[in-house]
């Protein structure tokens, strides 16, 4: 009994110690990012890459914010991924509803028609959607990047819904059809509010894809004015040519806050919508 106990217990502790260490990988590159940004220029040539700044110099925040036109490069890409995913959520939760809740014949080939979209390589539609936004003069606008967002953010966003919505009971649907409930004031009033979870699932999901973005954005933007942070990020240079790595570390630090933050307050409840419909009750 006493060796079953010790074997119970070694196992406990091998576990918690293989967990810290994947804090520990997880973290420290976040951690080093942080101290890299607030090191002077100087430090980065006279101390080890691993060695902690001397002080908070904030300066290279102001410089990439400033002289490496990083403001305008967050504005561009706020712009872009808080439109799209507007209408990523709304037509989701709209599609997803009408393929799991109403009866229509042509409802299980739509399901899997957006379902198929996930299996679309991006690589392969890139030449394609590069000539047909050229040919409508859509290159180097906003709209053709939230169009794109907006067609690829739907497979996956659609797939989530329908796994949650399926797992909702018909019976208050159908007791507020009895009352005199409209479909779509159905929709909004009662199956919109117990869809909070998976809506906020694909609302954060969505947001890293659309943030990270840097494939679309260097497809189809070429103007400065309309780059992304992400490509920003790849043309971070001064005005004498070498590079400011404070500056790049900063601005690299500022692209990825926003996501910490979201996904921080927000974790439990993406966990939530991403586990939900899995286990039947």
């Amino acid at each position: 009994m006493n060796g079953y106990k010790a074997k119970k217990i070694t196992k406990s502790v091998l576990i918690k110690i293989f967990i810290f260490i994947l804090v520990i990988i997880e973290v420290y590159p976040i951690f080093w990012m942080l101290t890299a940004a607030l090191k002077k220029p100087a430090e980065f040539v006279t101390k080890a890459a691993y060695a902690l700044p001397d002080g908070l110099y904030f300066q290279n925040f102001i410089d990439a914010w400033t002289r490496g036109n990083m403001g305008l490069f967050f504005k561009n890409s706020l712009i872009n991924t808080l439109v799209s995913l507007v209408f990523i959520v709304v037509f989701s939760m709209t599609i997803g509803f009408a393929v799991t809740k109403m009866e229509w014949k042509l409802r299980g080939f739509f399901e899997k028609f957006f379902l198929m979209g996930i299996m679309v390589p991006v690589a392969t539609a890139l030449i394609p959607l590069f000539q047909i936004y050229n040919k409508m003069g859509l290159v180097n606008t906003r709209l053709c990047l939230i169009l794109t967002y907006i067609a690829f953010g739907l497979s996956l966003s659609v797939f989530l819904v329908t796994g949650y919505m399926k797992s909702l009971s018909n019976d208050i649907m159908e007791a507020s059809v009895i009352d005199g409930c409209g479909i779509f004031s159905m929709m909004w009033h009662i199956v919109v509010p117990l869809m909070k979870n998976a809506a906020v699932t694909v609302l954060v999901l969505q947001f890293f894809y659309k943030w990270n973005d840097l494939i679309f954005s260097m497809t189809f933007i070429s103007d400065t004015k309309l780059k992304t942070i992400q490509t920003g990020l790849l043309y971070f240079q001064n005005e004498f040519g070498a590079k400011n790595w404070g500056a790049i570390f900063a601005s690299v630090s500022m692209s990825v806050l926003p996501m910490l933050i979201l996904y921080m307050i927000l974790n439990k409840t993406v966990i939530e919508g991403m586990t939900a419909g899995a286990v039947k009750g």
